[in-house]
Order: structure tokens, then C-alpha cells, then sequence
């Protein structure tokens, strides 16, 4: 099973290295990363340069013009340039486990998507991880956490499970298992089945409506919350606007209202609906 990560960015240069360097020590090493750029300068393009030489990761650059948050957009274009089995969703400020890509591995099967979850680093923390720290794997330890000034907190405990206590936790969870766009995996060929991301979607829940149309088409969710770690560096939010995320609630109410599972504003260009630009 071929496995593409497609790493979403925007002018984060930092936090993409970040994220790569946890890609770089990975167990399972029988991957290709694809960064979904939308729009970024060229400090972006020369990190990702500097990253293929520094890890001998196989990277492949997707990018596209800044015109605004297009993030779908090239997801899609992401999606069309891959020619793997499997897609791992996930963003350039996530810095993986080293045994990230090895659980999506294990746990993908036919018919299902897989739905992770992220541990919120504080942007100092954030700041100070080093890419030696990444490479140790020691930022998953939780006395390294709290040592680094975080309160301890039930959200560790997923840093200390076995795999029974993990299989455990996960039946117990209420969260629902959603499309989450930082850790979440499905088979490419459903992702092409449902047209992928919808574009007229901007920033707020883009990636949860294209896990309601997987739903639809039937493809099951899987939760690996607790088995699937990542770290989230935190970053302002300057694409964040109301009037938006009113829209896109409303996108998703007719999902799932409808049933859809396709979507008309996809990677498949439907000539008679009016395209967002």
C-alpha cells in the first residue's frame, strides 16, 4: 500500500520544517509527502528545497497563486498529483509521532477513513522545539512537556497508553469521529468518488463536510485518536471570519440534509454550477 502524506501550508516556513523533521523520523519510511501550498512566497519553496537535501524525504511541491484561502483548491490539486493508494491529510504545523505513519498503515482498510485528533502545543513551547527534540521523539514524553512549562492535564494520558488502554479509551470516547484535516487517512480512490473537496468552502469545517459526503458514499469512520499522536503549533488565525463559517455551517447542514455524496465544486469540473474563484 502506497501511502502519500499531503501536508497543507501557507507562509509558515518554520512550522512546515517542523512537521517535515517529524515526517524525516518516522519508523515507517515507505512514503511520499506532498505539500498542498496555498499560495506561499518563495522562502516556502526554498525550506522545501533545504528539507529534501536535510532528509532525503521524497517531496513533491503542489502550489498554486495566492488569491485568498483556497485551501481546498489545492488540496483537489494535491489529490489529482498523487498517484498512491492512500491519502494522510494532514497540516504544516503538525509535528507527527514517529509512529504516525505506521498507525494509519495498520489500521486503513476498504470501506473506512480514519479520524485522528492533535495535542495543542502553546506558541512557546511551539517556538523552542528543536529539530533535534523532533528527531528524539522526546516532545511525546509527558515529564518533557511538563518540564517544557505545560500544565499536566487528562489530555497527556494519550502519551502513556498501551494498547489495551488505548483500545479502551477509544470505545469510551463521545468525540465524534469526523474528517479532521491535521490527522485523518482515506483510500484515494474514495476521496476521487466523492469529487474531493468542496471550493466554495473557505477556512472553518471544509475537511468535516468532505467526511459527511464519505459518509454518504459509504465509507466508515474510524476513530484512532489515541493510537495517531500529533503535536499542534500554535499560530494566529488571520482567515477567520464569521460570515464564512455561517456559510460553510450552512454547506454542511445541506450535506447532510441531502445526502450528497458528490460534490459539483470539486476536482471534477461540473461546466453548469458558477465556480468560486
Amino acid at each position: 500500500m502506497r501511502i502519500s502524506v499531503i501536508i497543507t501550508t501557507y507562509n509558515n516556513p518554520d512550522w512546515l520544517e517542523k512537521a517535515l523533521w517529524g515526517y524525516a523520523a518516522q519508523d515507517d519510511r515507505d512514503f511520499d509527502v506532498l505539500i498542498a501550498d496555498d499560495g506561499s512566497t518563495e522562502s516556502t519553496r526554498e525550506r522545501i528545497d533545504y528539507m529534501r537535501k536535510e532528509t532525503g524525504l521524497t517531496i513533491d511541491h503542489v502550489w498554486h497563486e495566492d488569491k485568498g484561502f483556497r485551501k481546498c483548491m489545492i488540496l483537489n490539486k494535491a489529490i489529482k498529483a498523487s498517484s498512491a493508494d492512500y491519502l494522510l491529510f494532514t497540516d504544516g504545523d503538525c509535528v507527527p509521532r514517529r509512529d504516525f505513519i505506521a498507525i494509519h498503515r495498520r489500521f486503513a482498510r476498504p470501506g473506512c477513513f480514519l479520524s485522528g485528533g492533535y495535542f495543542k502545543l502553546p506558541l512557546d513551547v511551539s517556538k523552542a522545539i528543536s529539530p533535534e527534540d523532533i528527531r528524539s521523539n522526546c516532545i511525546f514524553d509527558t515529564q518533557w512537556l511538563i518540564k517544557a512549562g505545560i500544565p499536566p492535564c487528562w489530555k497527556m494520558a494519550r502519551f502513556l497508553l498501551n494498547e489495551v488502554q488505548a483500545n479502551i479509551f477509544t470505545r469510551l470516547t463521545t468525540t465524534l469521529s469526523t474528517f479532521n484535516g491535521m490527522n485523518s487517512s482515506v483510500w484515494r480512490d474514495d476521496a476521487l468518488q466523492v469529487n474531493g473537496f468542496d471550493e466554495r468552502m473557505e477556512y472553518g469545517g471544509l475537511d468535516r463536510e468532505f467526511g459527511l459526503r464519505l459518509v454518504n458514499a459509504g465509507i466508515r469512520p474510524v476513530n484512532i485518536r489515541y493510537y495517531a499522536i500529533c503535536h499542534h503549533l500554535d499560530h494566529g488565525r488571520g482567515y477567520k471570519r464569521p460570515e464564512i463559517l455561517q456559510q460553510n455551517r450552512h454547506i454542511r447542514r445541506e450535506t447532510t440534509r441531502t445526502g450528497i455524496a458528490w460534490t459539483p465544486y470539486g476536482i471534477q469540473r461540473d461546466d453548469s454550477v458558477h465556480h468560486h474563484a
